[in-house]
């Protein structure tokens, strides 16, 4: 059976727990898209880790963890996080990398500084890891697939072309220094020598998986309101963060994704630019923040404080919807133990009309938010196996959340660790 494990809001939903407790039945963990812009935390027997690249599975021996060939692969950077995990005694993970992942090239991270001072204030928000530059050169066909490594004559002749138009633009948009095709060349040598035990035709291998009935998941990153289609454009990343996409950016059939698990965080949090209705600023966003996720609200690969927010139904049921969620799986709601009342965003006033669909962009910047207030539980509910045993607010509080959303809550995490899980049964 193939799961796909997605987020429905900003990111930062806590994905790596969900998907590290889903790892533990699955043969096979793909991430889909995008790349070491991001990442997910996770809590273990071996320690706390903040994973980029690598899928969340990779801490069991029984998995194997597959790069997609939508993934945007930083080469340097996968194999710094293999050996991040293995100098803390987690034995070798068995890894595949497709043949079709395209690579992140040293002048794309370059381009994606460049461009972001040469934007100052109007920028994106981006993490300048090469991303948007990587992904423009996928689409305008003039990136580098893992599988031109291996044929250096074809390679070098494409560098050559390829860097003429990189230089025009270093030379007469950025005034930065030239890039040199020999050093580009022999970077990718470097690259292949790293890479190429663990090339494969991935699409032909998961095939021939689901023909044999493994059980396979795929990884999303970031979440809905991130996607260039259907969420908070421009503001957003440059590959598809929804199920569907999984689906190409694994190499499988779309009717394959039989489960979509889509993880919701308790309360709202964001990192980078753009709209964001619920958020809350001063000492109440810092507190919520220094209680949040396991350590504080920052992000994982970035360790940028994170915007916060209350919990946010507006965008989450839309952003459960354009997944096409089965289960949702609500996480970090231990951290908000210590509120006397809880805050949460039912609606959206846009120029004095009041909305529960999620709007575009323009309108988004106007919304404000429409709030009710729920009692708090005012205790610690970590340990906490079974779903009776939760406080009634807190039981009170997810059963409100489920029926605003519309998409049945399956999963509640009251904690960092693996074990800190309560799967309800609808």
């Amino acid at each position: 059976m193939v799961q796909a494990v997605v987020g429905a809001n900003w990111g930062d939903e806590g994905k790596g727990k969900i998907t590290d407790m889903l790892a533990e039945n699955a043969d096979i963990i793909v991430r889909f898209q995008g790349g070491a812009n991001a990442g997910h935390t996770i809590v273990n027997n071996y320690g706390k880790f903040a994973l980029h690249t690598l899928p969340s599975g990779v801490f069991y021996d029984h998995t194997t963890s597959i790069i997609g060939n939508g993934v945007a692969l930083n080469i340097p950077v996968l194999f710094k996080e293999i050996k991040s995990i293995t100098d803390k005694n987690v034995p070798m993970p068995k890894i595949l990398v497709s043949d079709r992942a395209q690579m992140v090239m040293p002048y794309h991270i370059l381009f994606d500084q460049y461009e972001e001072e040469r934007l100052a204030g109007k920028s994106f928000g981006s993490t300048k890891s090469g991303i948007a530059p990587f992904y423009s050169d996928k689409y305008a066909k003039v990136g580098f697939q893992v599988s031109e490594l291996f044929d250096e004559a074809a390679l070098r002749e494409k560098i050559e072309r390829v860097i003429v138009q990189k230089n025009i633009l270093l030379e007469h948009l950025y005034h930065k220094p030239l890039i040199d095709a020999d050093e580009t060349f022999n970077t990718l040598m470097e690259y292949k020598k790293m890479v190429e035990p663990y090339v494969c035709d991935v699409s032909a291998f998961l095939w021939d998986a689901i023909k044999e009935g493994k059980n396979i998941l795929l990884e999303g990153q970031l979440g809905s309101l991130k996607d260039p289609d259907h969420g908070i454009y421009p503001m957003v990343t440059s590959s598809s963060t929804l199920a569907a996409y999984g689906a190409i950016g694994a190499g499988i059939p779309p009717y394959e994704i039989k489960k979509i698990v889509t993880v919701v965080k308790a309360y709202s949090s964001a990192v980078g630019a753009g709209a964001f209705v619920s958020e809350i600023f001063g000492d109440e966003a810092d507190e919520l923040r220094r209680r949040g996720g396991d350590g504080g609200e920052f992000g994982a690969t970035t360790g940028r404080p994170r915007r916060m927010g209350w919990f946010d139904c507006v965008a989450t049921k839309y952003g459960c919807r354009i997944q096409g969620t089965t289960d949702v799986a609500f996480t970090v709601l231990d951290v908000l133990g210590y509120l006397d009342e809880i805050p949460v965003c039912v609606g959206y006033e846009i120029d004095g009309e009041v909305t529960t669909d999620f709007p575009t962009t323009t309108k988004l910047e106007k919304a404000k938010p429409v709030l009710k207030t729920l009692p708090g539980w005012k205790e610690d509910i970590r340990g906490i196996k079974e779903y009776d045993k939760l406080p009634e607010n807190c039981r009170k509080y997810i059963e409100f959340i489920e029926e605003q959303i519309g998409f049945p809550i399956t999963m509640v995490s009251n904690g960092p660790k693996r074990e800190d899980i309560i799967i309800r049964n609808k």
